[in-house]
């Protein structure tokens, strides 16, 4: 069911041929820009898209993480994790600032709260039994934003837990922590929703 998020994902691991554009760039040939865009943008608007849910915002967030590319091409080192992980960390900046902007009255999930109650099945279960991909979206958009984001990076991006850990600016435990109840809620949100099965 989420095979297509899970494909394009893949696309954010950049090869060698990122890192010579990349150096291309930061030589001072704006030309390499483009060819850069053409591999990563597509997943980082993705990314983007499921933690925000608003198109208009996730573009923002693509935009600026090409600006700061252009604008700092040596940001980026290869020995840390791939070009699009880098690109990823610089959208959920945006992303944060923008939410911060406009939430600025609501408080931030508490990271020590904890869901007493164990889920029956597992998320994964779940969404194959939804069967209702805008569903699935619409309850992922119900989480907060540190459970949502753990999520989308692990379970819908398949990143490995140490580079999720790395775009979110987290340690390993704690983005566990985050994806472990983030994946409580979004069981709850699909239980939740109406015509979901029993």
């Amino acid at each position: 069911m989420l095979s297509f998020v899970s494909r394009s994902a893949r696309r954010l691991t950049s090869g060698p041929g990122a890192a010579a554009l990349v150096e291309r760039l930061a030589a001072g040939d704006a030309s390499a820009l483009e060819p850069l865009y053409r591999l990563e943008a597509d997943a980082v608007y993705r990314f983007a898209l499921a933690l925000c849910g608003n198109p208009a915002w996730a573009a923002d967030a693509t935009q600026e993480a090409f600006v700061a590319l252009a604008d700092r091409p040596r940001a980026w080192d290869p020995a840390r994790g791939s070009l699009g992980a880098w690109l990823a960390g610089v959208a959920r900046h945006a992303l944060l600032a923008v939410w911060r902007a406009t939430h600025r009255h609501e408080p931030w999930p508490d990271d020590d709260e904890d869901d007493p109650q164990a889920a029956a099945d597992s998320p994964e279960t779940l969404l194959v039994q939804a069967q209702d991909l805008d569903r699935v979206w619409r309850a992922l958009r119900t989480l907060p934003w540190p459970f949502r984001e753990a999520v989308v990076l692990v379970d819908l991006q398949e990143r490995p837990y140490i580079e999720a850990a790395a775009v979110a600016g987290i340690e390993v435990n704690t983005l566990r922590t985050r994806l472990h109840r983030g994946r409580l809620r979004l069981a709850d949100a699909l239980r939740g929703e109406p015509g979901a099965r029993s």
